[in-house]
């Protein structure tokens, strides 16, 4: 080896992610024929951009709630505010193109408006104490795969499992609360101005709070290239923050609002349909907005492709940042995620999503909704990190 070469070892990563990022345009590139296949392309492309920012400023819900619970360190769910902000923002502006006039009763098309009862606060504290014992959100999990996180794959096939045995319970108790619970679009009670005003408010009322626990950030060296800019250190939260808030508002313009388990639940769905294990008819299932479950008669949906761009360019991400680093998880680890992902299937599939689509994309199209989902989803989490201490689940 001479002087300016470099091992095999060392340029295995970069080249492997080169690949990856080349198999993930030329994918986009021959789906993008027609209408449906320039949604595919798209929801392809800006689940690679989602994996990417997630897997480099760490946005894991569950992750930058235990800093603040744990540290008192904000800077991750100021983050979150961040993003929650600009895609407030970005929504709205949306919605008065698409739906100039809110008081009519109508809904904007696709967003996630969910029904408010007390089924939703049960599912959102389930999925928090999901979170809490398998270590991660949906999402999270998701770009953890591309990390080499492969106890993330049991966290997965246990929220399989929880759709299903979610989907068993529908019936139960949509009929009992689901059915004549509120739908509260809060510009349809506020006008955009009054909504708008309302969320900047208490967005800026949390962020001013969490400031009071801001720590003095660390001096950091400069990066020699570009290329440690972008995959040495993990960017800021508040920077992943502002551009997914970005990337939610582009996506919910070209395709559809953000979320990871419309796929997951249509997956269980199918499956369970076709062993005959589901009842014939899931009553006003069909008829939320939010992250829908649909039995498949397709192997590719838009969904689907934005879940795969999103593993695939956080693989990439963690092969040239360096935190590709799979390993053989304990058994300990193993079940662990296999009952956290039941716990978050569960919740997700009654929840008609997660924090990425109920919180996240609900938050910003101003749904009181995603603010209860929110709240819950922080208790589960309070009583799930109590619990792991109580079983001594690490």
């Amino acid at each position: 080896m001479t002087a300016r070469s470099l091992p095999r070892s060392t340029l295995l990563p970069p080249i492997t992610a080169a690949l990856i990022a080349l198999a993930l345009l030329a994918a986009a590139w021959l789906l993008a024929e027609g209408q449906q296949g320039r949604a595919m392309s798209f929801s392809l492309l800006s689940g690679a951009l989602f994996g990417l920012l997630l897997q480099r400023s760490r946005f894991c819900f569950f992750c930058i709630t235990r800093d603040f619970i744990e540290r008192r360190d904000p800077a991750g769910l100021l983050g979150l505010l961040a993003a929650l902000a600009v895609g407030t923002l970005g929504y709205h502006v949306v919605f008065g193109a698409f739906l100039p006039d809110p008081s009519g009763g109508r809904l904007p098309p696709d967003a996630h408006v969910g029904p408010l009862s007390w089924v939703l606060a049960l599912a959102a504290t389930v999925f928090g104490i999901g979170m809490a014992i398998s270590g991660s959100c949906i999402s999270a999990h998701l770009y953890r795969l591309g990390e080499g996180a492969l106890a993330s794959l049991l966290a997965l096939v246990g929220a399989l499992i929880g759709f299903f045995l979610g989907f068993l319970c529908w019936n139960t108790l949509y009929l009992l609360s689901i059915q004549q619970a509120p739908v509260i679009w809060l510009p349809n009670r506020l006008g955009y101005g009054g909504s708008l005003l309302l969320q900047l408010a208490l967005l800026g009322a949390l962020a001013a709070w969490l400031l009071r626990y801001r720590q003095a950030p660390t001096t950091a060296e400069s990066p020699p290239n570009l290329l440690r800019l972008l995959f040495g250190a993990r960017w800021p939260t508040w920077i992943g923050g502002l551009l997914i808030g970005t990337l939610a508002v582009l996506a919910y313009l070209r395709v559809g609002p953000l979320g990871v388990t419309a796929e997951l639940g249509s997956l269980s769905r199918t499956a369970a349909d076709g062993l005959g294990w589901l009842p014939q008819r899931l009553e006003g299932l069909d008829g939320f907005s939010g992250c829908a479950t649909l039995v498949k008669d397709s192997l590719l949906s838009n969904n689907g492709l934005f879940v795969l761009g999103l593993v695939f360019a956080a693989w990439a991400s963690a092969l040239l940042a360096g935190d590709f680093q799979p390993r053989r998880p304990t058994g300990g680890e193993l079940l662990r995620n296999l009952l956290g992902g039941v716990l978050l299937g569960w919740g997700a599939m009654l929840a008609l999503g997660c924090t990425v689509g109920t919180l996240l994309s609900g938050v910003m199209a101003g749904a009181a909704s995603g603010w209860l989902f929110g709240l819950f989803c922080l208790l589960g989490i309070l009583l799930g990190l109590r619990l792991r201490r109580v079983l001594r689940l690490g």
